[in-house]
């Protein structure tokens, strides 16, 4: 069952990179990509999932490079998000699924659920107007900003030794998983909720890695399908961070393997929180910031 689900996560990983590229190539034929250095891009990216592999999510760094750089726009910020982290991701699981045991049955339902609240999710984010999608990258980041806080005073369950759920603890796992992945289309990284959720059904923390992992690399390639139907993200980007951010990756699992994160945390918490307060500032500057709280709800 692993080898399936590996197979099936380098074959999303080879559809996706062939859409990419295509669109990538044709916008650059046709003089309509973006502007902005690629290699500048691809370091972000490289950065981020660097980070991303050793536990700080790489939405919680890119996002204020995004935003604060302004090298992508806010309209194109989720999708681009999850584009760009779809190939860097899928390596990340990959390599932490074929390493730490997880049972089938629960591991398979989860990845399942999360998909669904993805593509959900993605159709539904890919048409929102910009100030929309300011309004919910603000409250996204407050949220992501919240549980880093919560992991660092250590508020969250402190978990136990199960590899796998059964009866209700399945069924919440099931319906949370769904819910995370919903959000990811929002700009919320599912690490952090996805590891409070494990640990708060009993599983071991080292559990939560080929999950979370394995989660976004199996949701990620269908809400980055429908991103890029739809244009709603940067193409520059997302090829500099696939190509540059994987690297990253490799060099975090191979080389690297653990730094002492506790300080870096807290200061992406307060960019994370710096950021959220530009985005809402964005988003009062547009016209019917009200209308737009009434779509959201």
């Amino acid at each position: 069952m692993l080898k399936f689900i590996l197979s099936f996560m380098i074959a999303s990983s080879i559809w996706l990179m062939v859409i990419l590229t295509k669109d990538y190539l044709r916008k650059k034929r046709e003089g309509t990509l973006e502007k902005g250095s690629f290699i500048k891009l691809g370091l972000i990216g490289m950065l981020a999932n660097f980070f991303d592999t050793l536990g700080i999510g790489s939405f919680a760094i890119e996002t204020p490079f995004f935003k604060n750089l302004k090298i992508v726009d806010d309209v194109k910020l989720p999708g681009t998000l999850n584009v760009a982290n779809t190939i860097p991701t899928i390596l990340e699981a990959i390599i932490f699924m074929t390493v730490i045991e997880v049972e089938p049955i629960t591991l398979i339902c989860m990845l399942v659920a999360a998909v669904i609240g993805a593509v959900v999710g993605a159709e539904v984010v890919s048409k929102f107007e910009e100030r929309t999608i300011q309004i919910c990258m603000g409250i996204a980041l407050i949220a992501v900003a919240g549980l880093m806080v919560a992991g660092q005073l250590k508020l969250f369950p402190v978990g136990g030794d199960a590899v796998g759920l059964t009866g209700i603890k399945l069924i919440i796992g099931i319906i949370g998983n769904f819910v995370f992945g919903a959000l990811m289309t929002v700009g919320i990284g599912l690490y952090a909720p996805c590891m409070a959720l494990v640990f708060a059904l009993g599983m071991g923390p080292k559990v939560a890695f080929p999950i979370m992992m394995g989660s976004c690399a199996i949701l990620m390639p269908f809400a980055s399908y429908k991103f890029i139907k739809n244009g709603a993200y940067s193409t520059k980007a997302s090829m500099a961070i696939a190509i540059l951010g994987s690297i990253g990756v490799l060099i975090a699992a191979y080389i690297v393997k653990s730094l002492p994160l506790n300080i870096l945390k807290w200061v992406v918490v307060c960019v994370i929180i710096y950021t959220s307060a530009i985005m809402f500032k964005s988003a009062k500057a547009n016209k019917d910031f009200k209308s737009s709280i009434e779509e959201i709800v």
